[in-house]
């Protein structure tokens, strides 16, 4: 069994590290530097982090030298995900030296510019599709982007490499991963998925472990960690089965 990839989430938001509950501004707990929270995850053995410019996901600004000086302080991999919606904010992305780059309104919005950056960048590029039921949500969530399953047609046909699945109903709520949506997508698609959203505990944790061999390939944890539901050393362990 493959062993389920562990991304621990740092949220930006004018220069502090953040959680929302179900994308909404309003409701935020603030958590600090993000370069201590990196280096932390780091200490308790992540592999990966993904780091999330909510400002730019919004609309409202961006972080970008908050989270470049994050990603030069690790020496991990980094998903990076929040405003990349042309090709000047994707090369400035890029040039942070992140592992992969995490689409999202842009994925939804220009079909046309996102079919040539897949093909440009292979697998630096993930797509990701944050939903409401089966309605994909954009522009940090405050606006519709259509059909789930119609965009995954679309995005496998030009060889999109892997889907960060967000369901925006549970993120942030501690109220446990959306198993059946995660089992529809994986049978429909047999593109790798990063899922997100409502990881609660270590048991969550273990049951996604199953579902590595049907493509769920790893999970991004972010206001359980916070919260103190379990460490990232637990998480990790939980991961490879011990």
């Amino acid at each position: 069994m493959k062993i389920l990839d562990i991304l621990p989430a740092i949220d930006v938001k004018e220069g502090v590290a953040i959680r929302l509950v179900q994308g909404e501004l309003d409701k935020q707990s603030k958590y600090g530097d993000p370069i201590e929270i990196a280096t932390q995850f780091v200490a308790s053995g992540a592999s990966w982090i993904h780091l999330v410019d909510l400002d730019a996901a919004f609309g409202l600004g961006n972080n970008f030298e908050v989270l470049a000086s994050v990603i030069k302080s690790v020496d991990i991999k980094i998903e990076l995900s929040g405003g990349i919606r042309d090709d000047e904010s994707l090369n400035r992305a890029l040039s942070t030296g992140c592992t992969r780059i995490n689409l999202g309104t842009a994925a939804l919005e220009q079909p046309e510019w996102t079919e040539s950056v897949i093909k440009k960048h292979g697998d630096k590029i993930a797509v990701g599709l944050d939903v409401r039921g089966r309605q994909l949500s954009a522009r940090g969530w405050t606006k519709s982007g259509g059909d789930l399953f119609e965009a995954i047609t679309r995005l496998d046909k030009v060889g999109c490499a892997r889907y960060v699945l967000t369901d925006i109903t549970r993120d942030g709520t501690l109220t446990g991963p959306n198993l059946e949506l995660l089992k529809e997508v994986t049978s429909f698609t047999k593109t790798p998925i990063v899922a997100s959203g409502g990881i609660s505990s270590l048991r969550d944790v273990k049951t996604l472990t199953q579902l590595t061999n049907d493509g769920v390939e790893g999970v991004i944890i972010g206001k359980a960690l916070y919260a103190g539901a379990f460490t990232l050393a637990q998480v990790l362990a939980t991961a490879k089965g011990e």
